[in-house]
């Protein structure tokens, strides 16, 4: 793991995952009732220092684009929404759209309206971090949701266990390799800003490295895409290309977003298909994946990783002291967390893993052109 974070115990994912329809947009909000309840989570249970029945304060969740990943709002928004509205939760969920004050504004109105949980996904750790310290100055607890706010100092941490997502990438990218000879990898890491990226690259660096030292695979170029814009992306990467004059074997890309760009780029030169790793699973990596551009993918159940987030913030709401079985260091402070297990996702396993979750629809993967290769991986 890295120097930020170190997980002591990662949970296994369970349940069935369902999907519904595209998320509300931007700034809208999501508000439930005012009974009380609870929903299950993977791993997160509560001890109650309060009664059961104790009403629930209001919850906020603060969400950070729609054009890093399409998740937050196909995904995140719906399953929290879900699990706060059958707790009789009242709860509302906005969209910053990449906009760290916009953000930072979103926070003081929830707090403003009565917010007793924050559930903040960052833009960046010092945007992050001035979220947490006005939550704290208001008596407000904030709960890291998927990204760990570096120095923010947020009560509690949900997220996947970050370092092994970018092991898998790095083991999905060698194995599609396969015997290639010296084959020049490409890396597109993710942004910056985010500490994902950062464990993400850890992870799968961990694994390419030592190829590059023994002289086993070639060290291409190698940029960080700023904030996860896929444009920007396209066009590094077209910047790749040109730099080796198409010489590039393989591409280490932190997400689907990500890889989609690569893959576009090569399209575009009319160059074969090479290896070319992803993240998040979603429909478009899995139709890639399918026609043979994309040769891996990794699933991080949204939906468990959103469940586990709503029992730690209702816990939290109700004045009740959550149990979260994990730790993670923040810069020197350990920080109560719940890690889940992410998993990498091939041809061969797609029908058996999103499929027969529910987090993607045979209808959402198998149209048009894609029909006669999800019949071939025996998923329709």
């Amino acid at each position: 793991m890295s120097r930020f974070t170190t997980p002591r115990r990662t949970l296994a994912i369970a349940g069935v995952l369902c999907v519904g329809g595209f998320g509300v947009a931007a700034c809208g909000s999501d508000n439930g009732g005012s009974s009380t309840g609870s929903t299950g989570s993977a791993g997160a249970s509560t001890s109650s220092t309060t009664s059961s029945s104790a009403k629930a304060g209001k919850v906020a969740v603060l969400l950070p684009d729609s054009k890093s990943s399409v998740r937050w709002e196909t995904q995140d928004r719906k399953y929290l929404d879900a699990a706060f509205t059958a707790a009789g939760v009242d709860h509302t969920i906005v969209n910053a759209e990449g906009d760290p004050a916009a953000q930072r504004t979103q926070a003081e109105q929830a707090i403003t309206n009565g917010a007793k949980v924050l559930l903040l996904v960052d833009l960046d750790p010092g945007s992050g971090s001035a979220i947490i310290a006005n939550a704290k100055k208001s008596g407000v607890k904030v709960i890291d949701y998927d990204r760990l706010t570096l120095g923010g100092g947020a009560d509690y941490y949900v997220s996947f266990d970050n370092a092994s997502v970018g092991k898998l990438q790095g083991d999905g990218l060698v194995k599609c390799l396969g015997s290639a000879s010296k084959p020049v990898v490409a890396e597109l890491n993710g942004s910056p800003t985010d500490n994902n990226a950062t464990l993400f690259a850890q992870g799968y660096d961990g694994v390419l490295n030592p190829l590059y030292a023994s002289g086993t695979f070639v060290k291409g170029p190698n940029q960080s895409v700023p904030d996860w814009d896929n444009q920007k992306a396209l066009t590094i990467f077209e910047q790749m290309l040109q730099k080796t004059s198409n010489k590039i074997d393989g591409v280490l890309a932190a997400n689907d977003g990500l890889a989609n760009a690569a893959i576009s780029a090569l399209k575009a030169r009319k160059l074969k298909s090479i290896p070319v790793t992803g993240q998040d699973a979603t429909a478009q990596g899995i139709q890639h994946i399918l026609a043979g551009d994309q040769c891996m993918t990794v699933y991080k159940a949204v939906k468990a990783e959103a469940e586990a987030a709503s029992k730690l913030a209702i816990a939290l709401a109700k004045g009740e002291t959550p149990n979260a079985p994990d730790s993670t260091d923040n810069k020197g402070t350990k920080t109560p967390s719940v890690l889940l297990k992410p998993i990498a996702v091939t041809k061969d396993n797609i029908k058996d893993t999103v499929i027969k979750d529910g987090f993607l629809k045979v209808s959402d993967v198998c149209t048009g052109e894609f029909a006669k290769a999800c019949t071939a991986a025996g998923i329709s």
